[in-house]
Order: C-alpha cells, then sequence, then structure tokens
C-alpha cells in the first residue's frame, strides 16, 4: 500500500503552508498557529507523505537523546503526526510512519519515541509503551516542610537554556528515559504559546547552582495553580528548598503541579503523603537500530554477561535475526550469531529495553520466550530505575 505515495521532505512554503492547515486542522489548533511551531522544529526536520502529487500528510522529526543506564542514547522524537481527512483510512498514516522508521535507520538513530493519539497504528509500526508522563499535584498549604539548610534563591529574569541545560543533564542522565531535549523543547518551556509569564529561579549560589524551577500560575477549574514547566534537584538541600519555595506561594496559590516520575522521590521529603498522582500516561518506543541501541546504553557496572537474543522485525530486516549482546564494564557490545535463547518481536523489545517491564512481566504477556538462563540475565542487565519523561511532544 505504501507504493501509491511518495515520501520526502517539504520542498518549499508553499508545502510549509498546506503542511501547517493540515495539522491545525488534525489538532483543532487557530489558523495560522502552526507558523510558531514550524521556526521552532525547523523546515528540514519535516517529514511529508504525498498521493499523485498532492500534499496527504506530513511529520515533525526530532532528533535529541535519551537516557538509559547513565549513557545518551541518540533518539529522534516523532511529533505532530498529521493525515488530511480525505486521505484517511487509506493507509497514508502507516505509510508515512514506515518511510518514516526507514528513513531514521538509514541515517543512523538508535531509538525513536512519541506520544499516540492511539496505539494501534504506531504498533503496526513496532513502536510498544516505554514509560510513564505523569502530573502530580498537592495542596500548597499541605507542603508544610520544616525548616533545614535551605539555598539561596537567584531570580532569572531573561531566562536561556543556556542557564538551566546543565543543571537538566546532571539530572536527566541518572533517570532512564530522560531527555537530552531538542532546542524546540527549551523554547516551548521558557516561551510558551500560552499567555501567562514564565519565572525561573535557580537554588543555591550562582556560581555553583543545586537545581532550579521554572514556572507559570494560571486559573485551573476556578483555582489559583503554579504549574511548573521545569525543575531540576541535585542535592537533598535544593530538594528541601523547592518545598519550601513552593509553600512561600500558599497565600496566593491553591494547588501546584508537575511533573515526574509516577514513583517521585521529590514527595519522600514531604511530611504527609499529601502529594496525588494527577494524571499518567505512556510514551510509545521504537527501537531503529538494534546494534546501536544496545551498545549505546549503559548497564550495571558489575554485570559481565552474555544475552542471546533472536528478534523479528518484519519492517526493518537489519534488525531481525541472532545477536549476542556481551556486557561487561558497564557498556555493551553487539555480535551476529548466538543460540537465540530470548526470543521476540521488535516491538516487545522496546518495554525490556527501557525497564518499563520486567523479563518476568513480558514472559508472562506472551511477549517473549526465553529459558530460565536468559530471563536471569536480562533482569541483571534491564532493570534499574522506573523509565519517564517530564517532556511532551
Amino acid at each position: 500500500m505504501r507504493s501509491q505515495f511518495e515520501y520526502g521532505t517539504l520542498t518549499d512554503s508553499k508545502d510549509a503552508q498546506q503542511l501547517g492547515a493540515i495539522l491545525e486542522q488534525c489538532f483543532s489548533s487557530p489558523p495560522g498557529s502552526s507558523e510558531t511551531y514550524f521556526k521552532r522544529v525547523g523546515l528540514e526536520n519535516f517529514r511529508a507523505l504525498r498521493a499523485s502529487g498532492q500534499l496527504a500528510g506530513g511529520l515533525a522529526t526530532l532528533p535529541m537523546g535519551q537516557w538509559f543506564g547513565n549513557q545518551r542514547v541518540p533518539m529522534v522524537g516523532i511529533a505532530a503526526v498529521g493525515i488530511a481527512p480525505e486521505y484517511r483510512g487509506s493507509g497514508a498514516a502507516i505509510a508515512l510512519m514506515q518511510h518514516t522508521l526507514q528513513d531514521l535507520h538509514v541515517n543512523g538513530a538508535a531509538l525513536s519515541a512519541l506520544y499516540p493519539a492511539a496505539q494501534q497504528l504506531y504498533r503496526k509500526a513496532g513502536y510498544e509503551q516505554g514509560g510513564s508522563f505523569c502530573t502530580w499535584e498537592i495542596p500548597a498549604k499541605a507542603i508544610q516542610v520544616k525548616e533545614r539548610s535551605l539555598l539561596p534563591i537567584q531570580p532569572i529574569h531573561s531566562p536561556t537554556a543556556e542557564v538551566f541545560q546543565a543543571l537538566s543533564q546532571q539530572q536527566s542522565q541518572t533517570n532512564n528515559g530522560n531527555l537530552d531535549r531538542h532546542p524546540a523543547i527549551w523554547e516551548e518551556i521558557l516561551k510558551p504559546d500560552a499567555p501567562e509569564a514564565v519565572y525561573a529561579y535557580l537554588f543555591g549560589e550562582t556560581a555553583q547552582p543545586e537545581g532550579y524551577i521554572i514556572f507559570s500560575q494560571k486559573q485551573i477549574n476556578n483555582s489559583a495553580a503554579l504549574v511548573v514547566l521545569d525543575w531540576a534537584v541535585l542535592t537533598p538541600s535544593a530538594g528541601y528548598s523547592f518545598w519550601k519555595f513552593l509553600s512561600n506561594h500558599r497565600s496566593q496559590i491553591e494547588k501546584v503541579r508537575w511533573r515526574s516520575s509516577i514513583i517521585d522521590p521529590l514527595t519522600l521529603l514531604l511530611p504527609e503523603q499529601s502529594a496525588k498522582l494527577h494524571e499518567s500516561d505512556r510514551w510509545l518506543l521504537r527501537i531503529v537500530s538494534i546494534t546501536s541501541a544496545l551498545e549505546k546504553r549503559g548497564y550495571p557496572p558489575t554485570a559481565e554477561a552474555e544475552l542471546h537474543l533472536d528478534v523479528q522485525d518484519e519492517l526493518l530486516p537489519d534488525n531481525s535475526g541472532k545477536f549476542i549482546l556481551s556486557v561487561a564494564n558497564g557498556q555493551g557490545t553487539v555480535t551476529r550469531g548466538g543460540k537465540g535463547e530470548l526470543r521476540l518481536d521488535i516491538r516487545s523489545l522496546a518495554p525490556l529495553y527501557t525497564g518499563l517491564f520486567s523479563p518476568h512481566e513480558l514472559q508472562f504477556l506472551g511477549q517473549l520466550e526465553a529459558t530460565e538462563g536468559a530471563i536471569a540475565t536480562a533482569t541483571q542487565l534491564f532493570t534499574g530505575s522506573h523509565p519517564w519523561l517530564r517532556d511532551f511532544f
């Protein structure tokens, strides 16, 4: 079915306007609102699908990185997937995704991640659940942390990504799934389309900060809310300072929202279990190159093991076959061959790779077949902190 479509880049401003109109209709956005998004992402990062010379749809690609096992793995985020109404149901969407993945594979991408409007389409392209995307909420009056060794708080009046990137990376690399962000994501944090003002503060001395908070204030369901757009906490003192800073807004703010893991360690610093999970969703991951994905992620530094994989990937044949993952000193190498003791398809490899589900859980769900020894080895290599993202793209 893909043969009836032509895949490529946007060739000119007319193409961009046409795709912008398609995306605005798909996402119920105001006319012309796509122009800002196109500027942020860059026209060179959009891909288009045509049928008989007519633009049928397109998407955005965001080259960035994702942290697994304290190592940065090259990842391309997929965003703004939209098909014109007259081409829906024609196979255009799956054709667009298949062409894009083949393109990413040829150009050396290890991983691809996205947020699905519906899982079925992307599962057909080899994506599967990879981790969580959660919003927490707490009444401002319920924070009430005790006075500790609090840090000085420095306002940043003209915030730029450069001020926060190093702190963000230092925190992100210890959290499976966190991003090495594309510039468009930083711009969305610091200069969102929403009308509310954005405020930014550093925790600690200016020369050596230990964390930061970026937030806006708005009305949510007739309640005054402080919405944390981004944060980093690198020390216990920064954690207590984070909560104390938020608590100091309690006279004007009723509730605070922030994004974190489904098990948020920051909540351990609160006196009571007053923080509640407000929303929870999952993002999807696709292994684009088995060799690159397995070799670039990190592993437990004390592990010395071989995992014999047998993988099936109907779309990208280079990912199919038997592979040996050899791990030592926290690093992995991949060679062809082996016993194929752990058998699964490319889709089921995603939640194993991220650690969202254990090998035992995936086996129980019929997502893989393996010997007891292979299950034990995979558990040793892939078990880690819960994979999560605090960025939507």
